[in-house]
């Protein structure tokens, strides 16, 4: 302290110095979190997953932690999980496909009726429904990468015609499951069950995770997948940099077909027929949005891990299924899940600001 400073002015000033100090250290604790979030994009849902998982085991006891009650939601959200890989792709490039679930539905039939009506193994069905999903995506692509039509504007246009080429091409006929097992068995395969540790897993979700775990090693660990996110985050800078853009756009549309159609096959499994009126050909497309926004994928493109939307799928699920046993109105759901939805958007927008 010097002659001409006061005690008081030297406390002032000390005690400045310590808030300023104190407001940086928060500054950099919540800007190691956000850039935490913002390297690891899957670790909210998981956290969320586990909070949720965790909840609604204090509140249910035993009976929600029994191995069939974790297995029944991976066999409810096995559809949803597969429509939301496919879906992935096509966010993580700045587009968005309301034409999923139609897909599903529609390459149910064609699997069905191409056995039924026209007597061909069911093998082969399934080949040619795989060969249909792969096509119609490969239009929206087309559509998307050299037309230059929006994906919202393509993909809405393709619900509407997918779902009613279901219609008409199924005749709003319903294949029923004694027809299926009689004389299709191979159309049912992913219904079937096997045993893991106590837990039975049907075909449908080990195909589901195994598809999850490819998509996370194609885009973390190839060319391809890095290219997916270039285009998603600048699609001219990515072309600048050599990215072939629309050949990556059509390869993203191709792939989500070809998942759709596998969603399909997974569809067919777990209802044990094919009906041209299920309701993912609707709900299916919202659903798959709802895990993939809920995961962390940036809905801006070129941000988001593939598991994210795994574990947005399952949030969905331990939600549904943790509400349904406690005996809660089922519109709780979807009051909590708009709300996650909306905190997602909002969690999102505040991490995009470390790389502003």
């Amino acid at each position: 302290m010097t002659d001409s400073q006061s005690y008081e002015d030297v406390v002032k000033d000390k005690t400045e110095t310590q808030f300023a100090q104190f407001d940086d250290e928060q500054r950099g604790l919540i800007g190691k979190v956000q850039h935490a979030l913002h390297v690891n994009p899957a670790l909210v849902p998981l956290i969320i997953l586990v909070t949720a998982i965790a909840l609604f085991g204090m509140i249910l006891g035993q009976r929600f932690f029994s191995a069939g009650t974790l297995t029944l939601i991976l066999q409810q959200v096995q559809i949803v999980g597969v429509l939301a890989a496919a879906q992935t792709l096509v966010i993580l490039t700045a587009g968005i496909d309301l034409s999923v679930g139609a897909i599903a539905v529609l390459c149910t039939v064609i699997m069905g009726q191409f056995t039924f009506r026209y007597g061909l193994p069911a093998e082969l069905s399934l080949m040619i429904g795989l060969a249909f999903g792969g096509a119609i995506g490969a239009i929206s692509g087309f559509l998307v990468s050299r037309v230059k039509i929006p994906p919202f504007i393509v993909t809405l246009g393709m619900w509407q015609i997918v779902l009613a080429s279901t219609y008409l091409f199924s005749r709003n006929e319903t294949l029923r499951s004694s027809d299926l097992r009689a004389d299709a068995p191979a159309l049912l395969f992913l219904g079937n069950k096997i045993q893991i540790g106590g837990a039975n897993f049907t075909f449908g979700v080990i195909l589901m995770i195994l598809i999850f775990i490819a998509l996370a090693y194609a885009l973390r660990a190839t060319a391809w997948g890095r290219h997916v996110y270039a285009v998603g985050d600048d699609p001219e800078a990515a072309q600048l940099a050599g990215v072939n853009v629309h050949k990556t756009l059509m390869s993203v549309y191709i792939m989500a077909g070809l998942i759709c159609a596998v969603a399909a096959w997974v569809m067919i499994g777990r209802f044990s027929s094919v009906s041209p009126s299920a309701s993912t050909g609707v709900i299916g497309n919202i659903q798959s949005i709802t895990a993939v926004v809920i995961g962390g994928i940036s809905l801006f493109g070129g941000r988001g891990s593939i598991f994210g939307a795994f574990f947005g799928a399952l949030i969905v699920g331990v939600f549904e299924m943790g509400l349904r046993m406690a005996g809660a109105d089922p519109q709780w759901t979807f009051l909590l899940i708009g709300m996650l939805i909306i905190g997602a958007v909002a969690l999102d927008q505040w991490i995009r600001k470390v790389s502003s």
